[in-house]
């Protein structure tokens, strides 16, 4: 049984009783599907996709269909953490899952420059990871990047000094590698496909966090290094056949770098195409999975810079700040059209956790006026209303974390 017939019969039996249907209801056949103990129908399709996975070689990903690597898989925190939401109002960094709606923290990063010998620097990251097993996140320096897949059972990561020569796929509850994957060409980034099956992983000729001393820039009347664009395409790997596919695709004139050399491709919102940032207007540039550009998508072509993207039901878009004078707010827009349909009381929206709610980062004016736009912490705000709920503290750097940490969020 495949993902869509799987949402269809959820859907049929969370509508037995004869009431109508709710708008949401194929996001909450999903969140109810997965968080089920006795999982007949759903244990069907993972044991189609696991002798896959095991005969290539690849360990099984949850791909929010509920399920798991084996019949006696331990439970898991995070599993047992059923709440609608999770918030750690009193942690900044948080130290205990944070999660809201289908939604949650699944890692977070700090970074720093690291002076090199020949007066380069890299920018090194330290995650806060989420252990499966115990519900915590846990800091780790040993990967140079990582990217978590839907279900949050596996992370894609890269080791060394980039462009990292293999992919790693880490178990999030034994914390050990499962299948290093080689590539062809040194890798710099890496994304999850919606559905968990494939990855987008960006390649480069040379490491896109150095910044490189012989290409140095004034900042502020002082020379720092600076970045140098080396993308050179991306690969596509299906994670359950093992076939991976490069494509050339060096950085355009406008790509992003924002003072780096990265310039990382991501999954469209249904996963059929990849795409990348642009300076410039229309800001994204797409291309097929076979390496071709591509035109934008209608329901993308209205996106903003923010994060959080389109709503799972592609009905609404996250915009830009849209705050007047004092006013803290930020846009929801229609996709296709580009028009504002709402405001909510945020600053930066990050993710989706439903179609009507969002998590952001934001300020609660009572509790931080005078104290600037940058000290915000995470806040699920709701589409239509002024309701906030604080999911951390304020953020700030700690001891273990010495800079000021970025959210990294997955489908739970």
């Amino acid at each position: 049984m495949n993902v869509e017939e799987l949402v269809r019969e959820s859907m049929r039996e969370i509508s037995d009783g004869g009431a109508r249907p709710p708008v949401d209801l194929a996001d909450r056949a999903l969140a109810a599907r997965r968080r089920r103990r006795a999982r007949r129908v759903a244990g069907a399709a993972v044991a189609t996709v696991a002798a896959v996975a095991v005969a290539v070689g690849v360990p099984m990903l949850d791909t929010g269909g509920g399920g798991s690597s084996s019949a006696a898989a331990p439970s898991l925190a995070s599993e047992r953490q059923t709440d609608d939401v999770v918030g750690r109002p009193d942690q900044s960094p948080p130290k205990d899952l944070i999660a809201a709606g289908d939604t949650a923290l699944a890692a977070f990063t700090t970074e720093e420059r690291v002076k090199q010998p020949d007066r380069d620097e890299v920018l090194t990251r330290t995650y806060g990871l989420l252990n499966q097993k115990t519900g915590t996140y846990e800091k780790t320096k040993e990967w140079a990047y990582l990217a978590v897949a839907p279900g949050m059972r596996t992370a894609a990561v890269l080791e060394g000094e980039l462009p990292a020569q293999r992919i790693g796929l880490l178990d999030l509850h034994s914390g050990e590698v499962d299948r290093w994957i080689p590539v062809e060409r040194g890798v710099g980034g890496v994304a999850f496909s919606p559905d968990g099956r494939k990855l987008v992983a960006t390649t480069y000729d040379k490491n896109p966090d150095r910044l490189f001393w012989e290409h140095k820039m004034s900042v502020n009347g002082k020379d720092e290094p600076g970045a140098v664009p080396s993308r050179t395409g991306f690969t596509i790997v299906d994670l359950q056949t093992g076939e991976a596919r490069w494509s050339k695709a060096p950085t355009e004139e406008d790509g992003m770098g924002f003072g780096t050399g990265r310039d990382d491709f991501a999954f469209s919102h249904d996963g059929a195409l990849v795409f990348e940032h642009l300076s410039t207007e229309p800001h994204r540039a797409y291309y097929d999975l076979k390496g071709a550009k591509v035109p934008m998508p209608p329901e993308e072509s209205h996106l903003s810079w923010a994060q959080a993207g389109l709503s799972p039901d592609g009905k609404r878009a996250a915009g830009e700040f849209a705050g007047e004078g004092d006013e803290i707010a930020a846009a929801i827009n229609d996709p296709l059209t580009g028009k504002q349909l709402a405001k909510v009381p945020a600053q930066q929206l990050l993710a989706w956790a439903d179609n009507q709610r969002i998590i952001a980062w934001g300020c609660d004016p009572k509790k931080c006026d005078g104290k600037g736009e940058f000290r915000n912490q995470l806040l699920l705000v709701t589409v239509g209303s002024d309701k906030v709920v604080p999911l951390s503290d304020f953020r700030k750097a700690s001891d273990d974390y010495p800079s000021r940490w970025t959210p990294i969020f997955a489908k739970r």
